[in-house]
């Protein structure tokens, strides 16, 4: 699909590399060498430089020796400090919306909800929107940077916990729990299930893992 060039060619760079980084084309531990990103992109190596860079400040790239810059891979260490961080934000953002949502917003979350309870819905998209209508909803920009932020650092992880149909429908229990807090303006009870509901995709998550490892240790030997 061609890249569109309605802003400068940096930030253009920079958003779809980030993009592909985030729809998983250019995968965990994948080596972006300057001169053929900028190839594929059809853009100049100096913004594509740049927009490497400022990818780097934000840990989707790390540095590594004798290899340069590859797609950020993160361990079992790093998995579980990105999902307590998570809980944190995700209480804070839950609790501030329970303060000061509109009528507006919490319909929205209710209409978003609605869909995600319809059959064959797109779990993984109405997930993400729902948690941004609560991000909005809270009221504070500098909490909403620094959530997307852990949401764009979750897409490192690959395959969403969503993926499991059990874990999809105990989720939209969950959210359904987290908006009626906050309908009910109920700060303490938003956090606590919003917290919650990170917790039980955490567990998700390692469930993901070890089965994971349990058929790496099942397939036969070369």
């Amino acid at each position: 699909m061609p890249i569109a060039r309605n802003s400068t060619q940096f930030i253009t760079a920079y958003q779809e590399i980030k993009r592909r980084i985030l729809s998983g084309a250019f995968p965990a531990n994948c080596r972006l060498r300057e001169v053929d990103v900028s190839q594929a992109l059809g853009l100049g190596r100096t913004p594509v430089r740049e927009a490497l860079k400022r990818l780097e400040d934000e840990r989707l790239l790390t540095h590594e020796p004798r290899r340069g810059l590859v797609v950020t891979s993160l361990d079992r260490k790093s998995v579980s400090e990105l999902y307590a961080m998570r809980e944190i934000l995700e209480a804070a953002a839950a609790q501030f919306a329970a303060r000061h949502a509109t009528e507006a917003e919490i319909l929205n979350m209710e209409a978003i909800l609605q869909e995600q309870e319809q059959a064959g819905a797109d779990a993984v998209a109405l997930n993400l929107a729902f948690h941004e209508a609560i991000y909005g909803a809270a009221h504070n920009q500098f909490l909403i940077k620094s959530l997307r932020s852990l949401t764009d650092t979750t897409y490192l992880l690959g395959h969403s916990t969503l993926s499991s149909k059990n874990r999809a429908a105990q989720a939209v229990q969950e959210h359904r729990q987290i908006l009626e807090a906050i309908a009910q303006h109920n700060p303490a009870e938003a956090a606590e299930t919003a917290r919650n509901h990170i917790r039980q995709a955490h567990l998700e998550r390692l469930k993901m893992y070890r089965e994971s490892d349990a058929a790496s240790l099942a397939r036969p030997a070369d």
